[in-house]
């Protein structure tokens, strides 16, 4: 499934790499979300996710968000989110934050004028817990560099958000203060799985 729809957003399902590997991932408990199976056989080319989409007209927001770290696919996001553009169509990233360790590069004056909000998973409210929780490859330095994510994508972005997973291993009053202090909006996401699927991965 490469183009899924909820609550009146398409959602665009690009890659099932990810720099991550999150304790209370969905992954983890299910093959998909509201009853759409998110497992790719391949990754989409720019071309297959744009006839996907159809009329971006229909949708509140065009949101890339899938099994998968979007921004891993910088290019096809880059490419896609102009063709929404000239659409006018709203676009959103969901993304974990880790995409300037993973390109080497400061990736987000790419995105200036083509993405209008981006989501990033905070889901810890410090290096240690975070490193736990959602095993980064890169280390227990990704906190940090996540923190470094969401100050620069308000210099390039127009909406930012940050969210956490409601488990008890994360202090989500803390979260929430980080977020005003950075001065972004705050979102707490629903845990779908059990508390048994979050022992057996170690959480």
């Amino acid at each position: 499934m490469i183009a899924y729809t909820m609550d009146g957003n398409l959602y665009l399902n690009i890659t099932n790499r990810c720099t991550n590997r999150c304790c209370f991932c969905v992954r983890n408990y299910a093959p998909g979300v509201a009853g759409y199976n998110l497992w790719l056989k391949k990754e989409p080319a720019v071309e297959e996710i744009i006839g996907e989409i159809g009329d971006p007209s229909l949708y509140r927001e065009v949101v890339f968000c899938g099994y998968g770290e979007p921004l891993i696919r910088l290019d096809a996001v880059k490419e896609v989110s102009k063709w929404l553009k000239d659409k006018e169509a709203w676009v959103r990233v969901n993304t974990n934050g880790l995409a300037n360790l993973y390109h080497n590069r400061n990736i987000l004056p790419e995105l200036c004028g083509i993405v209008d909000a981006v989501s990033i998973s905070l889901n810890a409210e410090n290096a240690r817990k975070y490193y736990k929780i959602c095993r980064p490859q890169f280390g227990p330095e990704s906190y940090n560099h996540l923190l470094e994510f969401i100050n620069e994508s308000k210099k390039y972005i127009p909406k930012v958000k940050v969210t956490v997973v409601d488990i008890p291993q994360i202090d989500v009053e803390k979260c929430r203060r980080i977020a005003e202090t950075m001065g972004v909006d705050f979102e707490v996401r629903e845990y779908g799985g059990s508390r048994k699927d979050l022992e057996q991965c170690g959480c």
